[in-house]
This record gives C-alpha cells, sequence and structure tokens, in this order.
C-alpha cells in the first residue's frame, strides 16, 4: 500500500469518527467540549507538518498536508474564538479579563 493511499484511509477513518463522535454530543456540552477538541486538532496540526515534511516532492501528500493544515488551524481558533465567546457569557459587568 503506498503513502498516499495509506494517508487518504487515515483521513477518511478519522473524518468518519470525528463526524460519528460530534454527532452524539448534545448542544449542551459542545461549546464547553470545544476547549477539549483544540487540543485534538493541535495534534491534527502537527500530523500535518509531519505530513508536509515526509512527503518531500510527492504534490499530492503536500496538497493533503496543507489542506488538513489548514483545516486544523480553522478548527483551532474557530474552537478558541467560540470558548472565548462563551467564556464571555458568564463574566460580570463589571469584571475585567
Amino acid at each position: 500500500m503506498s503513502l498516499l493511499t495509506q494517508s487518504l484511509w487515515v483521513l477518511l477513518l478519522g473524518s468518519l469518527l470525528g463526524l460519528e463522535l460530534i454527532g452524539k454530543v448534545p448542544p449542551t456540552l459542545h461549546t464547553p467540549l470545544m476547549s477539549g477538541a483544540n487540543a485534538i486538532s493541535g495534534i491534527t496540526v502537527l500530523a500535518s507538518l509531519t505530513l508536509i515534511q515526509k512527503a518531500g516532492d510527492n504534490t499530492a501528500l503536500l496538497v493533503i498536508g496543507a489542506l488538513s493544515l489548514g483545516f486544523a488551524l480553522y478548527n483551532v481558533i474557530g474552537g478558541f474564538l467560540v470558548t472565548d465567546r462563551m467564556l464571555a457569557m458568564f463574566r460580570r459587568k463589571g469584571d475585567s479579563r
């Protein structure tokens, strides 16, 4: 099995597992769990950087690595913004950050 095929299988299975897990989370727990998801996306960022480094001249792996890096960074940044907004709802009017 080639490296590209293995990478595509990991992407497919990871996507399906993520979809299944997120679909089972009740809405009341979704936002507090966003911070934990940021840690998982941080691991995805590291895996994407590793894939880009190991890809060498393989353009397909470079594209997959760049896409996964972009999606993971988007998830991390969005997660922090949503978490910050959620925490702002629990601050008192006079409290500073």
